[in-house]
C-alpha cells in the first residue's frame, strides 16, 4: 500500500499564532482516518529559509504575518522556486502534487502568478465574514459543499482585487469566492478563494480556524484586550458570538481541508478512491 508525505509550509515567521496548530490538527485527524499511511514534515520557510523538495505528496503552505509584497528576504527565491516547480512538475507528470495555500501563501502566489492587483487595504480586515461563491465556486469540485454564504476567519492588511481577466482565461486560473458584499463602500471587493489549477487551491480566509479552539484562545485577558483595544467592544462579542455557532467557522474547518485532503489521497492512491465516501467528488 502506497504511503503519502505531506510538507507543511510554516509562513509566520515564528510569530505567535494559532494558525499552524490548527493545521497540525486537521493533518493528525486526517493521519487518523486515512486508508493510507500519511506522514508530514514542517518546514520554517521565513525563519530557516527551508523549503522542501519535490518528494512530498501534498503541500499545505500557511497564513502568516507582514507584507507579501516583494522583499530581498533570503526565503522568497527558494519558495517561489519550490511554487514554480510544483507547477512545472504537475504540467510533466500524471501523479500530480496537491497544494493547498493559505492567506499570506494564496497573496503570495496571486502576486508570484500576477492573478490580479496585490494592494494594501485603507484598513486592517479582521473577523469572522460571510464568502460569497462566483458560479465557479459553485461548481468547484471542493467549494461546492459549502453553503452560500459560507463563513471563516479573515485577518489581513492586504487584498487581492481586479482581476486580469485575460490572464485568467489564458491560465484556466478560476476565482471560487469573493468577501462579502460593502454597498456602501466604494471600493472593490477583495479575491477569496482561487483555483489555480485542479491540483492546487488558495484561500485568503483561513479554513483551518477551529472555533472551539480559537474561543479558547480569544477569551485569554491578553487576547481580548488586544481585539478590544485594535477593533472595539462590539467586534470583540460578535467574534465570541460567531465562534460559539457551528453553523459558521466550525463547519468550514470541519470541510475545506479535511476535504481536500481526502481528495488528494483518493486521486494519489487508488486503495484510497475505492474507500472516498458516497457524494465526495474531485
Amino acid at each position: 500500500m502506497k504511503s503519502l508525505k505531506i510538507a507543511i509550509l510554516d509562513m509566520y515567521n515564528n510569530a505567535p499564532n494559532e494558525g499552524m496548530r490548527c493545521i497540525l490538527q486537521l493533518v493528525r485527524r486526517t493521519q487518523e482516518t486515512s486508508p493510507v499511511s500519511l506522514s508530514f514534515d514542517v518546514f520554517n520557510v521565513r525563519a530557516n529559509v527551508e523549503v522542501p523538495d519535490l518528494s512530498y505528496d501534498i503541500y499545505i503552505s500557511s497564513g502568516g504575518p507582514g507584507s507579501p509584497l516583494p522583499t530581498e528576504e533570503a526565503w522568497e527565491k527558494p519558495y517561489f522556486e519550490l511554487i514554480d516547480s510544483l507547477f512545472a512538475w504537475n504540467k510533466e507528470h500524471d501523479q500530480k502534487k496537491h497544494v493547498f495555500l493559505i492567506c499570506h501563501s494564496f497573496q503570495l502566489v496571486s502576486r508570484h502568478l500576477k492573478v490580479g492587483l496585490l494592494s494594501k487595504r485603507k484598513s486592517t480586515s479582521f473577523g469572522i465574514f460571510p464568502m460569497h461563491k462566483t458560479e465557479d465556486g459553485e461548481a468547484d469540485s471542493l467549494l461546492h459543499i459549502l453553503p452560500e454564504p459560507f463563513f471563516s476567519v479573515d485577518s489581513r492588511d492586504y487584498q487581492v482585487t481586479e482581476p486580469d481577466e485575460a490572464r485568467l482565461t489564458e491560465s484556466g486560473i478560476k476565482i471560487l469566492a469573493m468577501e462579502k458584499e460593502r454597498p456602501h463602500v466604494p471600493l472593490d471587493r477583495a479575491i477569496m478563494a482561487i483555483r489555480f489549477t485542479p491540483e492546487i487551491i488558495g484561500t485568503q480566509f483561513h479554513p483551518e480556524a477551529d472555533g472551539e479552539g480559537m474561543l479558547r484562545h480569544f477569551q485569554t485577558t491578553e487576547k481580548r484586550e488586544q481585539i478590544i483595544a485594535n477593533h472595539g467592544e462590539a467586534k470583540y462579542e460578535e467574534m465570541v458570538r460567531l465562534l460559539q455557532d457551528p453553523e459558521t467557522i466550525e463547519l468550514t474547518e470541519s470541510l475545506v481541508i479535511p476535504t481536500f485532503l481526502r481528495q488528494a489521497i483518493a486521486v494519489l492512491t487508488p486503495i484510497a478512491a475505492e474507500q472516498q465516501p458516497a457524494g465526495v467528488t474531485y
